[in-house]
């Protein structure tokens, strides 16, 4: 990715400015040190200024200030000289020949814009934008329910959990189908903030009404908090000081609000966020291409399928893929995937044209098996 160069380009400004900025404070140092003891000696002293003065101009001559900056100035200029450079190469202004001209649903793009703000708890921003788009109604519903997400995620900033734990048993069966334990999470932290307040009994009797439901499967989490009862008073110090790292409380807001999104049938990132940060890894190779290809504009835009190969990471790889090892293409719902009776897996046009549509056998490009059409499957990726 050209984006890991435009970050090498600012790590060496970076660590010029670093120095720069050290060696600059050294030399004032210096000056300063030279400075308050030709003042001191001047003041103890009933002789004319004019000696001391002539020996605080050698000194300083000595330490010579503008000969020890300028290297590491001149080294930090170069670097920042040439960044503005590096920004230019990566970040093309115009981007407008990487693009095919489409026609947007101008509504559904509005909707997304909205249903963004709300995912992001960006409240009033999103009414705003819906009261100027004029036609992102359908988006409002999804504020009253990420609006009570954010109210969670607010009383868990002070460590108030009442509210999510209140939503967890209502989803206690739904969460437990997804295989998810954030309803025994919730009760862990309530568990250890009451025994952090020396409360031993309360502690007690909130694990006996609330953890019984969940010993089947977990006992040996709750026997772990069983032993927390021994060191009410001196829990930091335990073996079991780790459950007050602040880190468990970020772990269950996270895995709070992946649970919320999926239980609305909704991504844990959002899909505006998604898109463009998928859009930002794909566009420089498609920049490079097009400034190849410039005078064939018109034959990317009737193209259905990219021009080169766009390589994402793994976040962004929603979806199985297929390249026929043979054709170097990619499968299609036109060419679907065929799996051979040796296991091997070529794309449907491949094995047509080797088997001259079926009318003969062909051996495997990757085995010497022979191939039989009617024995090969297809295969939906």
């Amino acid at each position: 990715m050209e984006l890991h160069s435009l970050k090498d380009s600012f790590d060496r400004v970076a660590k010029k400015r670093k120095v720069s900025y050290s060696k600059t404070h050294e030399v004032t140092d210096l000056i300063v040190q030279e400075i308050n003891k030709a003042i001191k000696v001047m003041q103890s002293s009933t002789l004319e200024y004019k000696s001391e003065l002539a020996e605080l101009k050698k000194k300083l001559q000595e330490v010579s200030p503008l000969n020890q900056l300028e290297g590491a100035q001149k080294e930090l200029n170069i670097a920042l000289i040439k960044y503005p450079k590096a920004l230019e190469k990566v970040f093309n202004r115009d981007i407008s020949k990487a693009y095919q001209n489409i026609e947007f649903d101008s509504p559904i793009v509005n909707q997304i814009i909205a249903s963004h703000f709300y995912r992001q708890g960006l409240f009033e921003v999103g009414d705003c934008f819906i009261a100027e788009a004029q036609d992102a109604e359908a988006a409002v519903a999804m504020r009253s329910l990420f609006q009570e997400l954010y109210q969670m995620l607010e009383a868990m900033k002070s460590q108030n959990l009442e509210p999510a734990l209140k939503w967890a048993a209502a989803n206690s069966n739904k969460l437990k189908e997804n295989g998810s334990d954030l309803q025994l999470r919730i009760h862990h932290l309530q568990f250890v903030k009451i025994l952090q307040k020396g409360s031993r009994d309360e502690a007690l009797k909130y694990t006996r009404t609330n953890f019984a439901s969940f010993a089947g499967n977990h006992m040996a989490e709750i026997q772990k908090l069983m032993g927390c009862l021994l060191y009410s008073d001196r829990l930091h110090e335990s073996p079991y000081a780790h459950l007050l790292s602040p880190t468990n409380w970020d772990t269950v807001t996270d895995e709070l609000t992946r649970q919320f999104c999926n239980l609305l049938g909704q991504s844990y990132e959002s899909p505006l966020s998604a898109t463009i940060a998928a859009g930002i890894q794909g566009l420089p190779p498609l920049l490079k291409f097009m400034t190849v290809m410039a005078g064939q504009k018109h034959e990317w835009q009737s193209m259905k399928q990219l021009p080169v190969p766009v390589e994402l990471d793994k976040e962004f790889q929603f979806h199985s893929v297929f390249v026929c090892p043979v054709t170097k293409e990619q499968s299609t719902d036109d060419n679907l995937p065929m799996l051979m009776s040796c296991g091997h897996v070529l794309c449907k046009q491949s094995i047509n044209k080797m088997s001259k549509n079926g009318s003969k056998t062909f051996k495997c490009p990757y085995c010497p098996t022979d191939i039989d059409l009617t024995q090969c499957r297809q295969l939906i990726f």
